[in-house]
């Protein structure tokens, strides 16, 4: 930029073009060959017969219309190539970090219908046109994660093809985490000076401090305009019992908040998913800033656990993504228990069905392996230690000798008399094993000494034997054989087994995630790969170990879909919502000073008209003056009108 005008070359290598002037002069000075012809006399073509005799190729040069509109034409293009540009105002420094806030607030549709994020490219790319001649600039997204979108460049193209990149998410934004990153990039360039940050931003940040932390000069860039918006801040599914009917129902509690300045009524809705029709739905009424919950309830059908549910706003607003939240049916209250064989021990059975809140099953041994096997039941297996069965937690009674899990079933043992039990297991809390009696028992060798739960003189009687995903006790006697089902312990015993094997149930069920952030899903332990289905459609295939797949993030709301297949073919539904109040706020909040003095704010709008492009009219110009070359050589040319007779005129003399 030339100093004190506004005026600048945003390409000057555009002015290779104006090397084309001397090639197009050359082709005026430059003599034509002319073709030989008969004629009947030289006396009209006496000029052209002195110019055959002049040895020089090249005439004098006559200016004619023709070559002057080409040679304006040819320096309007060369301008116009060179990208002119005039400015009202400027980007002050010699490197620039460009942050671009791509969070789920950037997702609102402004009145435009356009999104903020497509506002934000917009004054993006006007930032990079307002930089200075030769500064260099580097794009950081401001997401969940931080991420360098383009390096340190000064090509002004390459910079605004890294903002097609860009793409808005559901999750709730870490600007401070962006504003770090950015200062990274330019920690090289500090000492020389001239080092700034512009951040492009509606404004509507979840961590309202993150440019507190900045040493260095921000000038942030707002976009989007106020809007009305409502959201689902909090959804919490859980089972119930009805108090009338005295029947199990589902509930969802929905917390609702209205972050506009309007008061709204709002119509709160449950649907199961790929259902259209409502299990419940209630009207709610907001004053501006208010809260309030939304109570919803179905009597759920036989098999309806691990249904997906939707909690929806209605009618929508300018940010959807917080309009709707994603849960599932829990598990039953009742705990399902697989006795097999069937008729097994009484004692277990009765201990068993003593409890309300225990479905008690029965089967054979050599049906366990069957699919129709609850994936979170409990096993109580008397007499027998099978092993790859499908089901939750694994209770082994009375083992025959052999390798039972990571226990090792050794010889029987005659009368023996326990000693300790481990107190801080939760399945011996609360109980004492004094005056228990045995008449045999086997021996047990678990893989480690923490896995020894009650031990006697002799060895080890009861012992865990879990593996990754699934707790097994093994109990290395029948307890027929002895005066334990008489006393309060056993009792205490069984229902901690129960109680274990209930919370394992409650938290194996795949729980709600949160946009933007990684996900464990839980799958069998020989699964090696698993294939996810996002909301968007979108699939890809995640490496699975030792029971856990880790999805790395959750990028949009919505349910995930997630298959797998390894000695038995399995799939799993869960789901991640935003649920953020911040986010949700699309008011743009008072932003605090950083260390480095106040944060400078610029409209959109505002940098948008501080440049200003000339190309096009540079370029429209020139395509003027060639169509007027054009026509000006094309034209029909006028009839020769002689002054000078060519013959005399009869009657008059003959010239001399």
């Amino acid at each position: 930029m030339l100093h004190g005008v506004p005026f600048e070359l945003k390409a000057p290598a555009g002015l290779w073009l104006l090397s084309l002037v001397l090639p197009l002069v050359l082709l005026y000075v430059l003599k034509v060959r002319r073709p030989r012809v008969a004629v009947s006399s030289t006396w009209l073509w006496a000029a052209a017969a002195r110019d055959l005799a002049a040895k020089s190729p090249f005439k004098r040069l006559v200016w004619q219309l023709p070559l002057l509109l080409e040679l304006v034409a040819l320096g309007l293009l060369s301008l116009a190539l060179s990208r002119p540009a005039s400015r009202a105002g400027r980007i002050a420094g010699d490197h620039v970090a460009i942050v671009v806030d791509t969070s789920a607030s950037m997702s609102a549709r402004e009145p435009d219908g356009r999104s903020r994020l497509a506002h934000a490219r917009d004054a993006a790319s006007a930032v990079i046109r307002a930089l200075s001649p030769g500064a260099q600039a580097v794009i950081v997204e401001a997401g969940r994660e931080a991420h360098v979108v383009s390096a340190m460049d000064s090509d002004g193209r390459r910079l605004e093809a890294s903002l097609a990149k860009l793409e808005d998410s559901d999750a709730e934004g870490r600007m401070a985490q962006a504003i770090a990153t950015a200062s990274a990039q330019l920690r090289p360039y500090v000492a020389q000076g001239g080092a700034r940050l512009v951040v492009v931003s509606d404004g509507a940040l979840a961590d309202r401090d993150a440019f507190a932390s900045s040493r260095l000069p921000i000038e942030l860039v707002r976009v989007g305009s106020p809007v009305e918006n409502a959201a689902l801040v909090r959804l919490d599914i859980a089972n119930s019992q009805d108090p009338s009917s005295h029947h199990e129902q589902v509930q969802a509690f929905a917390m609702v908040q209205n972050f506009g300045r309007k008061a709204r009524s709002l119509y709160v809705t449950l649907r199961e998913r790929n259902v259209a029709q409502p299990l419940a739905s209630r009207r709610i009424d907001l004053a501006p800033g208010e809260r309030a919950p939304a109570v919803l309830a179905f009597e759920p059908a036989p098999g309806d656990a691990g249904v997906g549910l939707i909690v929806e706003l209605s009618p929508e607003d300018a940010l959807a993504s917080d309009d709707r939240a994603y849960g599932r049916v829990p598990n039953g209250t009742k705990l399902p228990v697989v006795m097999a064989p069937a008729k097994g021990n009484a004692w277990v059975a009765r201990a068993l069905g003593s409890d309300p809140n225990v479905e008690l099953l029965g089967a054979s041994l050599a049906g366990l392996g069957g699919a129709g096997l609850a994936p979170d039941a409990l096993l109580v297996v008397d007499g027998a230690c099978p092993t790859d069965t499908p089901g939750g937690d694994l209770l082994i009674l009375n083992p025959p000798a052999g390798v039972c899990g990571t226990t090792v079933v050794g010889a029987t043992l005659d009368g023996p008399t326990v000693t300790s039990w481990a107190e801080v297991d939760p399945r011996l809390r609360f109980l004492s094993l004094d005056g228990v009696e045995l008449l045999h028992a086997r021996r047990l060798e678990p893989d480690s000494p923490q896995a020894a739960l009650v031990q006697s003189r002799e060895g080890t009687l009861i012992a865990d034997a879990s593996s990754p995903g699934r707790t097994a006790t093994v109990v290395g006697f029948d307890v027929g054989d002895s005066n334990w089902p008489l006393k309060a312990s056993f009792v205490l015993f069984m229902r901690n087994v129960v109680e274990l094997a209930r919370s394992h149930r409650l938290r194996g069920a795949e729980p709600t995630g949160r946009t933007g952030e990684p996900y464990g899903l839980r799958v069998p332990l020989d699964v090696t790969e698993v294939e996810l289905e996002s909301p968007s459609g979108h699939r890809q295939k995640l490496g699975a170990r030792d029971g856990l797949c880790v999805v790395p993030n959750l990028p949009r709301a919505g349910f995930y879909f997630a298959s797998y297949a390894g000695k038995r073919r399995g799939s799993a539904l869960f789901s991640a919502n935003l649920t953020s109040e911040r986010e949700s706020d699309l008011n743009s909040a008072e932003l605090p000073r950083t260390l480095a003095g106040p944060v400078v704010t610029r409209s959109e709008q505002n940098l948008a008209d501080a440049v200003i492009d000339w190309s096009w009219l540079l370029a429209a110009l020139a395509l003027a003056l060639i169509a007027l070359d054009v026509w000006w050589v094309t034209r029909r040319p006028q009839p020769l009108v002689l002054t000078v007779p060519l013959r005399p005129e009869r009657g008059s003399a003959a010239p001399r």
